[in-house]
């Protein structure tokens, strides 16, 4: 169990997100372009509001605020709320979905597992994954709504 959370916690670190747009761009889907616009307008969006938000609560994660607890992986940085990969991979699925409604039922138990990895993984709260993807998912669908009349999606 440990080793699939890491393996899916993993793929939603941010680096991986562009390879999506490139390899639809090289096979030809000239909806590449649109998606990659929506997604990085997203994460434009999202990631002020994020760092805000983890300096803002500060929350402690479950190692440091729980006695005795001991997570499995070092996080990246000090506070838990909200979860960062539960909101890229919620902005990455919504994303996705609005391109290709058919991986709706691949893109969100993605993004949901995602979210349980982190929790499995001992690096944050349940509410931490949840506001997480509230987060992503919201500002997908405001990147989206922005860019509605570029992209037309």
């Amino acid at each position: 169990m440990t080793r699939a959370s890491r393996i899916i916690s993993a793929s939603a670190d941010g680096f991986y997100y562009p390879l999506l747009p490139l390899i639809l761009y090289v096979a030809g889907d000239t909806r590449a372009a649109a998606l990659l616009l929506i997604m990085g307008l997203g994460f434009a969006l999202e990631r002020p509001v994020y760092y805000l938000a983890k300096n803002a609560f500060k929350r402690n994660r479950p190692a440091q605020a729980l006695p005795g607890f001991n997570s499995v992986i070092t996080p990246s940085d000090h506070f838990s709320f909200p979860s960062g990969h539960t909101s890229g991979a919620f902005l990455v699925a919504t994303v996705v979905v609005m391109f290709y409604p058919g991986l709706f039922w691949l893109m969100y138990p993605w993004a949901c597992l995602v979210g349980a990895s982190r929790i499995l993984l001992g690096v944050h709260f349940p509410t931490d994954t949840l506001a997480g993807a509230v987060m992503g998912t919201s500002f997908a669908c405001l990147a989206g709504a922005i860019l509605a009349g570029v992209t037309g999606v």
